[in-house]
């Protein structure tokens, strides 16, 4: 059986859902930094793909990821910055087959959780 010949080309969108929903399953992210990533008007060119909270770039055959999110309070931050670059790379890896030159995690808040307000009870 012959091979079939051709390209495969994958939208840089593509990298951009794939980084963020890995980031989001990480347990102890809140959510994705809103708003375009700090620092990407200085650093826009081509091979560029941005999402919520995601900067991707594309060089010399390496995928380079920026993520900015925001994490829970009662988490270790270091360790769930280490499980965001190990799940992202991997599911980069996996799904595409592109080598990932550096994963980068920016947290960039905490979400404490809301106490509901409670109001005085009047008497009359």
């Amino acid at each position: 059986m012959e091979e079939a010949e051709g390209r495969v080309t994958i939208a840089p969108e593509i990298l951009v859902t794939i980084a963020r929903l890995t980031t989001l399953s990480v347990p102890g992210v809140a959510r994705m930094a809103g708003g375009h990533p700090a620092g990407l008007g200085r650093r826009l060119r081509r091979n560029v793909a941005t999402g919520e909270g995601v900067l991707i770039t594309y060089e010399n055959h390496h995928v380079c990821v920026d993520l900015y999110i925001v994490v829970e309070a009662d988490v270790n931050m270091r360790r769930v910055g280490k499980q965001i670059q190990n799940a992202v790379t991997r599911a980069i890896h996996d799904m595409v087959g592109l080598e990932v030159k550096r994963v980068d995690v920016h947290i960039q808040d905490v979400a404490y959780p809301t106490t509901p307000q409670t109001h005085p009870s009047s008497t009359d």
